[in-house]
């Protein structure tokens, strides 16, 4: 028994969950995405944001960003079996190397006449949004911004009558002149 004499273990120290985000150098091959992806479902660990794109043409690498959850232990974890993929180049965390540049691209349709049109167009030049595609009755804007200012955008449209997002997911660079 513990120190107050009871049969229920002492309580653990919970630690906290902290989002991070991932550049990842991989071989621009087949099934690499699969690998990675498998590896984080087999493990239990979530994607929140996953973004690719082939950068070095050349060398045929691609760079995937992951933005994920976990206390620190675990993004440990992950950073270290990541690693171990055999066409994993390098992992870095972005989130550790400081205070990171991650913008997100979202396109978002917006139906309403009247008043609500007037509104959509007025909140959307507030947030920069530019206007890919205009009807009598709807808009299709483009948004670039942090994941915050998207779900804001997002919420503030919900409102006026939201039909369809579609987002691409964070991209992510570290500041300064360094490469990673």
């Amino acid at each position: 028994m513990n120190a107050m004499n009871t049969h229920y273990p002492d309580a653990g120290r919970v630690e906290p969950i902290n989002r991070h985000t991932l550049a990842v150098i991989v071989d621009n091959e087949p099934g690499v995405l699969a690998r990675i992806s498998g590896m984080f479902s087999g493990r239990g660990y979530n994607i929140e944001s996953l973004t690719v794109s082939e950068t070095e043409v050349a060398r045929h690498l691609s760079r995937i960003t992951i933005v994920t959850a976990g206390t620190d232990a675990v993004i440990q974890q992950i950073k270290a079996q990541l690693d171990r993929l055999v066409p994993v180049h390098r992992v870095v965390d972005l989130t550790l190397q400081g205070k990171a540049l991650e913008r997100e691209l979202c396109l978002v349709k917006v139906a309403g006449t009247g008043e609500h049109r007037t509104e959509s167009l007025t909140l959307a030049a507030a947030f920069g949004a530019k206007t890919l595609d205009a009807t009598l009755n709807s808009f299709v804007f483009e948004v670039t911004g942090t994941t915050e200012e998207i779900d804001r955008f997002i919420g503030l449209m919900t409102v006026i009558g939201l039909v369809e997002i579609s987002r691409t997911g964070i991209a992510a660079m570290g500041r300064g002149a360094e490469a990673m």
